[in-house]
């Protein structure tokens, strides 16, 4: 029997072990390079699975350094372009990684007084991990501490005696979370295998898991301010200005998030203008917002939406065809499918979501009356013409074909701007083209969309640098875009529910912007006709567009590069 001494001597070779360089190296190509570190991060995180962890974070801090200084040992200028990217795209991954771990340990040490029982749970999780020979007696000592410990905290945390911000309470019940899968795994692994577990341990740990449920429940309702006796508040975790700094020159952005404030705010105008020209064929002069709204009710009745959509779909699949813009496969044209988003996921996702194929947001019989109407206005037919091709062909569906089958290793570096931008960019392209948007209400239609980006930016960014709440994210969306108030409420969830990345919102159209600089400089130069710049950027894959643009312009790549493209140029 392992003693919880020999336990934590284990967790520390492990931690310091792990990492090791092999004993014979073997030389690997940047893209094996690539792919190796990916399956290691994924081995590593799947292994250690407790947020709050010391061995996770020492682990992982070691294998980004280590991975880092190997990297630099890289002959730079005896590589090619495409690997140059690549060495400039991983320094940049692992950069952020180690960031990002760092910022989530101070958080982790700054809440430790929250979390007493929690080393009592990493101590036999770990043990577990490793399928030590443990005392089911030791192990039911340590439930018993997560149990009484747990129960402490949630009084002390309903008389007032613990408080933190809203923020804070966010990531406690985050982390509490975690800690009570890894107790429903304990369960799932020992219990009816090990007699002795079952005899000492069964009842501690029901115990515990009940103890970190009530502490879960109290620190969503009183810390966090989440629940329905909440009104269902919208919480989430700004960042900073550092931290956003560093995202940007991950994603190789040469601007400052007040920069990328600004252009949102003029790209906002120019679209507020072009507004106000398609509410006055309309007959509502300069009031777009009456314009907005008259658009709005233009819906597609119960049971017919589906089939709408997929008519949507083909369109956007034969324009690009016709026009000679895209390379579109028979199998990436002719798989795409359409599922309906139930009720829960539409607090999310309030709209289309795509990849594979496409999600579509609807009403359902069960909702009340008036969020059945939001809905419906929210997903009007000229709101979901400007957009499903977003999802679909030419948008993420072909991005998904093309990261299947190209330079799939680069699926390690996933980027909103690539991604989000990519979708985005043929929304500005087919209203360029004049004979896509024609009618006064599909240019109010793609105009929202457009809008909707911009105001995505100023939200976000504001949000992370402390500037804005949720619930003034919600407004801006409400106020200045036209939005329902049902799905800007979704958005803002969306954004902050940590699903996803800080600058995730901003890739939309900054990647959009990007790209639409881009292709004005490959087109001028000559070197790509339209179609194989569009087929080019998306056989790379995943980049950041200024790696993009260094690849298409042959342009002059150093091992310590930095993000220096002004790509915007205002709009008048």
């Amino acid at each position: 029997m392992a003693t919880d001494t020999e336990l934590a001597a284990d967790a520390e070779w492990i931690s310091i072990s792990a990492p090791d360089e092999p004993v014979a190296a073997v030389a690997e190509s940047m893209t094996d390079r690539v792919r190796r570190v990916d399956a290691d991060i994924r081995d590593i995180t799947e292994y250690y699975r407790v947020n709050v962890s010391p061995a996770r974070r020492d682990v992982l801090q070691r294998y980004y350094a280590q991975e880092l200084i190997k990297l630099s040992l890289v002959k730079f200028n005896s590589i090619n372009q495409q690997d140059r990217a690549d060495y400039l795209l991983l320094r940049n991954h692992l950069q952020r990684s180690a960031a990002r771990l760092q910022a989530e340990w101070d958080t982790v040490l700054a809440l430790g007084h929250f979390m007493p029982f929690a080393d009592n749970i990493v101590l036999i999780s770990e043990a577990r991990e490793r399928v030590d020979l443990v005392s089911a007696q030791s192990t039911a000592q340590h439930l018993d501490n997560v149990a009484k410990l747990a129960a402490q905290t949630t009084l002390r945390i309903k008389n007032g005696n613990l408080t933190t911000s809203k923020v804070n309470g966010y990531r406690l019940v985050k982390y509490a979370q975690n800690l009570k899968s890894a107790l429903d795994e304990l369960g799932v692994f020992y219990a009816t295998y090990d007699p002795m577990f079952d005899w000492w341990a069964s009842k501690p740990l029901k115990d515990a898991k009940a103890a970190l449920d009530d502490y879960i429940q109290v620190a969503s309702s009183v810390l966090a301010g989440i629940g329905p006796e909440n009104g269902d508040e919208i919480i989430g975790e700004p960042i900073g200005r550092e931290a956003l700094l560093t995202e940007l020159r991950v994603e190789m952005i040469a601007y400052s998030p007040d920069e990328l404030v600004d252009i949102a705010n003029n790209v906002f105008s120019w679209c507020e203008h072009q507004m106000k020209l398609a509410s006055k064929d309309l007959g509502f002069g300069d009031d777009w917002k009456a314009a907005l709204a008259h658009v709005k009710e233009q819906t597609v009745e119960p049971g017919k939406y589906p089939h709408f959509v997929r008519q949507l779909a083909r369109e956007g699949a034969d324009y690009v065809e016709q026009h000679n813009l895209l390379t579109v496969p028979p199998i990436a044209k002719s798989t795409s499918r359409v599922t309906m988003l139930d009720p829960e996921k539409q607090k999310v996702s309030p709209f289309f979501l795509g990849g594979p194929g496409i999600l579509v947001a609807y009403p359902t019989v069960d909702m009340p009356h008036d969020l059945k109407q939001m809905v419906m206005r929210g997903n009007n037919r000229y709101f979901a013409r400007a957009t499903a091709f977003h999802e679909l062909i030419p948008g993420h569906k072909m991005q998904e074909y093309s990261m299947a089958r190209y330079n799939t290793h680069r699926k390690l570096f996933s980027t909103p701007f690539w991604t989000e931008g990519w979708a985005l960019y043929w929304e500005l392209l087919l209203w360029d083209r004049g004979d896509f948007f024609v009618s006064p209400e599909d240019k109010i239609g793609t105009l929202f969309w457009r809008m909707h980006r911009c105001a995505r930016i100023i939200f976000s960014l504001s949000f992370h640098l402390g500037q804005m709440t949720p619930q003034e994210c919600v407004d801006l969306l409400v106020n200045k875009v036209g939005h329902e108030r049902s799905t800007a409420e979704a958005e803002v969830r969306r954004s902050f529910n940590g699903e996803w990345a800080p600058l995730y919102q901003c890739g939309y159209m900054l990647g959009a912007l990007q790209l639409w600089a881009l292709r004005g400089k490959v087109l001028a130069s000559g070197r790509l006709t339209e179609k194989q710049f569009h087929d080019t950027v998306l056989r790379n894959g995943y980049m950041s567009i200024e790696l993009v643009r260094a690849v298409l312009l042959d342009r002059e790549l150093t091992a310590d590069y930095k993000p220096q493209w002004r790509w915007y140029a205002k709009k008048k």
